[in-house]
């Protein structure tokens, strides 16, 4: 018997006006995953995302966390679905009216679970400390403001927010981007040291390719809004496919067409 996968999508499809973004879209992602999705700007890799965030609603389809489709249960128990999920935003989407540490505890306070079961903000403030430990940053960062960050220093602080509250799912919105390719590459060994520790399940989306192989167990390619492959991560680079090798490899000509706009 194959086992149920941490998140099943059946038949997405959405669009908006006459623009179809996602064109029945099937994806499993299995328990402890780590799943990247490849694309083109506007493939519809982040309404993928914010779809199954919540934050859009799908035209037709499915999406399963667990077995539950959080698009047809009551809204408390959609609510309680998505909280299992933390995220990691491509801008760092961190409060410049908050400390780092207020960032972090506002991850923390909104994931518990119950009221009652929900740190004081004192309390969050000190686990924040420990969260900053665990993406290589000292607790003194906590009294420094967004601002005061480097662009490197605000996606540790993001991931940071992303891991508190221990979520069972991970999303990574183009987690590297903005950054030199050594930041990128300590960022991607962060994220991956994460996900193994906590045990979730992560989907990641991005343009970068060394990025994708580092991150992923498993990829996928998005492409007019339907998956074009799937397969290993480590097999991106050579995947037979001509769509993933004309996109993977940035060649100018093949199948992949490129819509200007005049």
């Amino acid at each position: 018997m194959t086992a149920q996968p941490k998140i099943r999508i059946r038949g997405l499809k959405k669009s908006f006006g006459s623009k179809r973004v996602l064109d029945g879209v099937d994806l499993d992602v299995e328990l402890g995953t780590s799943f990247v999705i490849i694309g083109g700007s506007g493939s519809g890799k982040s309404v993928l995302l914010r779809c199954i965030l919540g934050l859009i609603e799908p035209d037709e389809g499915s999406i399963e966390i667990d077995g539950v489709d959080v698009l047809r249960v009551p809204g408390a128990q959609r609510e309680q679905l998505v909280q299992q999920i933390g995220m990691l935003f491509q801008n760092g989407a961190l409060f410049d009216s908050m400390s780092v540490a207020d960032n972090i505890a506002f991850g923390l306070r909104a994931k518990g679970r119950e009221k009652t079961a929900r740190p004081t903000k004192a309390q969050a403030r000190v686990q924040a400390g420990e969260i900053l430990k665990q993406v290589g940053l000292d607790p003194s960062v906590g009294a420094l403001s967004p601002s005061e960050l480097s662009g490197g220093m605000q996606k540790r602080v993001g991931l940071a927010r992303a891991i508190a509250g221990t979520p069972k799912v991970l999303f990574f919105d183009e987690p590297t981007t903005g950054l030199d390719p050594i930041m990128g590459a300590v960022i991607d060994g962060l994220i991956v040291d994460c996900v193994k520790r906590l045990g979730s399940t992560a989907i990641a989306i991005t343009h970068d390719m060394a990025s994708a192989q580092r991150i992923g167990d498993k990829a996928a390619m998005l492409y007019h809004g339907k998956l074009v492959w799937q397969g290993l991560a480590s097999e991106l680079m050579n995947s037979g496919n001509p769509m993933v090798d004309q996109f993977t490899h940035g060649r100018r000509e093949g199948p992949i067409t490129m819509e200007l706009r005049r």
